[in-house]
């Protein structure tokens, strides 16, 4: 029988983020995942502003991780075709692209660093709660006794199903494809985002990385415009479309195959904690439900859980429960439902066009409305008092003292993009 402080199931961001916070707070940490590393994971792979200072936080060094790509502005075409571009300061990182076979190899590299036990090829099996500890079963032997276990273990979570909490035959808020592309054209060097009329409130992206490729795919809402079974039809569609195969560029060439999968948001709904047992992640449904993004929310997640643990001790579970659930209350829970109400007014083309003309109004909503997509400060700030402080608008980005390769958009030439300052 292996003894540690908490066991974490899953080496994704949340995973990894607990097991560094706890290693580094002193505490013993296994983390199991049932894949080897470094493996795929099917993302979008943007980080955005508020995911790059917890991974600055954590300790990661962008320089150290392959294929990170950091962007300097984001190009938005709305519903009626129109193109504006959204800079971002250059006082730090404020939006990378970072392809997550890399990025979350570096994490896990990085919790061993801390002092964190990684057992890969190790899945779940089982568990049984105890007033002071938890005895898990996986795949390999021996067992593991922990005082916590933290459940970073994706959306079908198979701790939660082992405890028996639902939801029932769960499927996920968002559904997205995505496909890496290489020898992709100048306009690829950008970040575009495609407002589509067929798609909203979902939207199509390509996200660049080194070596002229691109991450390339859209996302819809269940239940919207068109059905999950249609999603291998209309991707196909979608890159014939004209404004997309001008981004892509004449020589652009699909690399493997195109991947899809849910994405859950759903964290006001979710289990949170169960005794002994935190959920992270994927498995909370910690996702923005107005963009699908969800690395930050789950680096959150990690961070927080290891947090409540290592105030409360080991001899405390409801108080570590409490203080974990308390943090999601006061921070994604409210974010989560403004985000929510805000994609309403994306799901009509002319909610979408009236948002982007009024952020292309002038230099300036053109700079903060990108700082604010980019999660540079919490979506509803401006309801939550109590998150107040100065300087919330206007925070340096993540890694300004950190040397990175920077990849700078190329020269638009098939668009005139309104510009603003970046200053």
């Amino acid at each position: 029988m292996i003894t540690t402080d908490v066991l974490i199931v899953g080496a994704g961001p949340a995973g990894t983020a607990a097991a560094i916070s706890l290693a580094r707070q002193g505490r013993d940490v296994v983390v199991i995942d049932k894949a080897q590393f470094p493996r795929d994971k099917c993302c979008g792979d943007g980080l955005t502003t508020d995911a790059l200072r917890h991974l600055e936080a954590l300790g990661l060094r962008p320089r150290l991780v392959e294929n990170w790509n950091t962007v300097t502005d984001v190009v938005i075409r709305n519903p009626a075709g129109r193109t504006v571009t959204l800079p971002l300061p250059d006082e730090g990182q404020y939006a990378a692209v970072v392809p997550r076979v890399d990025l979350d190899m570096a994490l896990v590299d990085l919790a061993r660093a801390a002092g964190a036990t990684v057992q890969e090829n190790t899945s779940f099996v089982d568990l049984t709660q105890h007033a002071d500890h938890v005895d898990v079963s996986t795949t390999s032997s021996p067992d593991i006794r922990a005082r916590y276990v933290f459940a970073a273990d994706g959306m079908w979570s198979p701790v939660r199903k082992a405890l028996g909490l639902g939801p029932d035959s769960y499927r996920g808020e968002w559904h997205a494809f995505r496909q890496y592309f290489a020898n992709v054209g100048p306009e690829a060097q950008h970040l575009v985002v495609w407002f589509e009329p067929d798609l909203l409130p979902g939207y199509a992206w390509s996200f660049p990385l080194p070596g002229q490729r691109a991450n390339v795919g859209f996302g819809i809402i269940r239940g919207g415009n068109h059905q999950i079974q249609d999603m291998k039809r209309l991707w196909e569609e979608l890159l014939e479309r004209p404004h997309v195969r001008a981004v892509l560029g004449p020589n652009a060439l699909p690399e493997d195959r195109h991947k899809a999968w849910p994405i859950p948001a759903h964290v006001d709904a979710m289990p949170q904690s169960h005794k002994r047992v935190l959920f992270l992640g994927d498995a909370v449904a910690a996702t923005d439900p107005m963009t699908g993004e969800g690395i930050a929310q789950a680096l959150h997640t990690g961070i927080a859980a290891a947090d409540a643990v290592c105030q409360a001790g080991a001899t405390e579970p409801a108080a570590a429960a409490a203080l974990y659930e308390h943090e999601l209350g006061q921070h994604l829970v409210p974010d989560h439902r403004f985000a929510r109400r805000l994609a309403r007014v994306l799901q009509s083309p002319l909610g979408a066009r009236a948002a982007l003309r009024a952020a292309d109004l002038t230099p300036w909503t053109r700079r903060n409305f990108a700082r604010w997509m980019f999660e540079d400060y919490p979506r509803a700030l401006l309801l939550t008092p109590n998150r107040w402080r100065p300087g919330m608008f206007s925070a340096p980005g993540a890694f300004r003292q950190t040397t990175v390769q920077r990849h700078p958009p190329a020269p638009s030439t098939t668009s005139t993009p309104h510009r603003g300052s970046a200053s």
